[in-house]
């Protein structure tokens, strides 16, 4: 892996789980760590496009990524989270939550199995390492969306993946809005298309 870190803290983010949507989620922080979450999209749209996944599949890592980020909210509620912080993790942790019973939900009516939650730990150690790290977590998380909705081929998959995504850029904003920065810094997202990135991170996509 390319020895400078952009975001360190996502490296540090263990996920113990053995499961396809857990590798995925592993190789997504990973990519998100070295090249910054515009490089999370593409390299999950890749990703799944050469693994050759299913909407299942799909809704099974978006699931993973739900349970990582309830789990977050939860562990953060139980540190030593005070005022506006606190009462913004637990209406966050609320919402992950409900996409964790949303996403079941689907994965069992369309026939599939939802995957268990993997075990987390976070490397935060007070409420600002909270904050920064809430914001990384939930920018990739949109960024992971974003990539794996073009490969979603059920219509009513993708406007349910897309009604969580538009709450997962909201809380990344309230979460700006409370570290006293821009909620929407441009009127676009950062796109990036370099094949070298991707080049670069081919070797974390499972064949």
């Amino acid at each position: 892996m390319h020895s400078k870190l952009i975001v360190p803290e996502l490296e540090a983010v263990e996920i113990n789980g053995m499961d396809r949507g857990s590798f995925l989620l592993k190789s997504t922080l990973a990519v998100g760590a070295v090249y910054g979450a515009a490089a999370v999209s593409p390299f999950v749209q890749r990703a799944m496009a050469q693994s050759a996944m299913g909407d299942i599949d799909i809704l099974n890592f978006a699931l993973t990524l739900e349970f990582l980020e309830a789990d977050f909210y939860k562990k953060g509620l139980a540190s030593n989270l005070s005022g506006k912080t606190k009462e913004l993790a637990q209406l966050l942790g609320e919402h992950e939550s409900a996409h964790v019973d949303a996403l079941s939900g689907t994965i069992t009516d369309l026939g599939g199995t939802p995957v268990k939650s993997p075990t987390f730990k976070f490397p935060f150690t007070d409420e600002a390492s909270f904050l920064e790290l809430a914001q990384t977590l939930e920018d990739t998380g949109v960024g992971a969306y974003n990539g794996a909705a073009p490969m979603i081929e059920s219509k009513k998959v993708l406007g349910a993946a897309g009604s969580i995504v538009q709450i997962e850029a909201r809380h990344a904003a309230a979460i700006r809005l409370l570290r006293k920065e821009t909620p929407a810094p441009g009127a676009f997202d950062e796109a990036l298309q370099e094949q070298a990135v991707l080049d670069a991170v081919k070797p974390l996509i499972a064949a």
